[in-house]
């Protein structure tokens, strides 16, 4: 094979051994961040003193260490098969290399042997004037010089090869290295998930065994529930119907002054987007969905959009609930106008409502309001701070997501 073929050869494995570090890199920052979401979700839950009696949330907060773990098991897997993909790899070079190198070495010791047999001068004096004409004596003299150069060539693709073939073992010795820490790893967070699985079976058992209190728990978070969702409809609504007002005003103003026909104005939630403004603050909000900013610095979901089961009891979530550190400050995700700052009946926590076009942010959980309705916020700007629950000891802001009256899942629209 030729040094081109060789040179292209290691090219190949030098670039495939970066892309499976790049890959490798971003798997082990996965890792990082999930151990870090669960030790912060145990100091949280280390923080509610033994007194706080159980509740919904602390079981969410149970489930969400299990799922976490799950996933970083599943991340290591993943770290595991690259690993085994770029060790197979490796032994594929390192075979291809000492094939290559024996070639070499082979094809060096005839070059050396043929230098040997020709090496005195009077020798080589005698191959270029035994030419038949100067033109050859000409090319026969290159030949020589080319011999030479070739053979110095050789020579340092044989250094070369050996260095890299060198290089390729050490790091094959180290992928075998650390595949077996992390399969070490991954049996210390199989049998550290085991026992987080045995501890939330034995406090989802008596969460069950009090039926009648989780009962009630879920029957006055239901009330909650009901409460911030009329709070929430009833600003909207009210967004909507004034909306339509001014389209209406507008447009029969529009053909007054024209003397046309009334045009007709958007139906439903799209009259909120019908000036040039809000229709790109729509457009904006929905461009950057999946990459929203936290509304906290640090956090955890804990409970996310949709219906689940807890025991026998069935809750809904329009939103989703977010685990955080005591007295955290809540930022706003995007841009737009504060359009509700509510106080919930019967509680001492806020309701915040940011308009961004047709879509509305919810913050609730909210022991401050920084902010009034009316007022412009700009994204990250902070609104308010999360209030602690009394009751249980957690700290959880709640939010949510609608476009015009329809609520949508927050944790599609945040960055991951």
């Amino acid at each position: 094979m030729s040094f081109k073929k060789i040179f292209i050869l290691l090219v190949f494995f030098c670039l495939a051994g970066s892309s499976f570090g790049q890959s490798s890199a971003e798997l082990r920052r996965r890792k990082e961040a999930l151990t870090r979401e669960i030790e912060e979700l145990k100091r949280s839950q280390n923080k509610v003193s033994k007194n706080k009696r159980l509740s919904l949330k602390q079981i969410n907060v149970l489930n969400t260490q299990i799922r976490l773990r799950e996933e970083k098991i599943r991340t290591i897997n993943s770290e595991v098969r690259l690993l085994n993909n770029q060790i197979a790899e490796s032994t594929n070079t390192v075979r291809s290399l000492q094939a290559q190198l024996d070639k070499l070495k082979k094809a060096y010791a005839g070059m050396v042997l043929f230098a040997f047999r020709n090496q005195n001068s009077y020798g080589k004096l005698m191959f270029v004037f035994a030419s038949e004409n100067f033109n050859q004596a000409y090319k026969r003299l290159k030949y020589l010089q080319q011999f030479g150069d070739y053979r110095k060539k050789q020579a340092r693709y044989i250094q070369e090869t050996q260095k890299e073939l060198g290089m390729k073992i050490v790091e094959l010795d180290q992928n075998k290295k650390q595949k077996s820490n992390l399969l070490h790893s991954q049996e210390n967070e199989k049998v550290t998930l085991g026992k987080e699985k045995r501890n939330q079976a034995v406090e989802l058992g008596k969460l069950t065994k009090q039926e009648k209190q989780l009962r009630q728990e879920v029957s006055r978070k239901q009330k909650e529930v009901a409460q911030l969702n009329r709070s929430i409809s009833a600003a909207i609504n009210r967004e909507i119907a004034e909306a339509r007002r001014r389209a209406e005003a507008e447009a029969k103003a529009e053909a007054a002054r024209t003397g046309t026909t009334v045009k007709t104005v958007a139906s439903g939630s799209k009259v909120l987007a019908a000036t040039p403004e809000a229709a790109k603050l729509s457009a904006d909000f929905l461009g950057n969905r999946g990459s929203l900013p936290w509304p906290v610095a640090q956090g955890q979901i804990v409970d996310r959009f949709g219906t689940k089961k807890i025991g026998n009891v069935t809750v809904d979530n329009n939103g989703i609930d977010i685990q955080t550190s005591e007295g955290a400050g809540v930022r706003a995700i995007f841009s737009g106008t504060v359009k509700a700052v509510r106080l919930l009946p019967g509680s001492s926590n806020y309701m915040i409502l940011i308009q961004h076009g047709e879509y509305f942010s919810v913050y609730a959980n909210i022991r401050t309001a920084n902010v009034s309705t009316g007022e412009k916020v700009s994204v990250k700007q902070n609104i308010g701070s999360v209030i602690t629950d009394p009751v249980d000891g957690t700290t959880q802001l709640h939010l949510e997501v609608w476009k015009g009256v329809n609520p949508t899942n927050p944790e599609t629209w945040l960055a991951n």
